[in-house]
């Protein structure tokens, strides 16, 4: 290898290795999970195996009623994406 190529070589691993730390430090600088989890009980056993499309639509069956916490006030029945705000540990 030439003098040339070799300089070339370390340049790339110092980007390299500088670019891993950058990344490294963007995401040790990430938030704290927000999103509340999904509670682990009878009643919501069955979400934990189905697509979270088809966990969304059997949402409303049970939040609608005045006796549990009501869904969200930005949620529509066109948009319910209830595994998108909580999180299936």
């Amino acid at each position: 290898m030439t003098t040339v190529k070799k300089k070339k070589s370390v340049y790339i691993n110092i980007a390299f290795v500088a670019t891993l730390i950058g990344i490294l430090l963007f995401l040790s600088k990430a938030p704290e999970i927000t999103t509340p989890p999904l509670p682990h009980d009878k009643d919501h056993n069955r979400f934990f195996t189905m697509k979270k499309k088809a966990a969304g639509k059997l949402c409303v069956e049970c939040h609608t009623s005045e006796d549990i916490v009501e869904i969200h006030k930005d949620s529509t029945s066109n948009t319910l994406r209830c595994l998108f705000c909580h999180r299936r540990d």
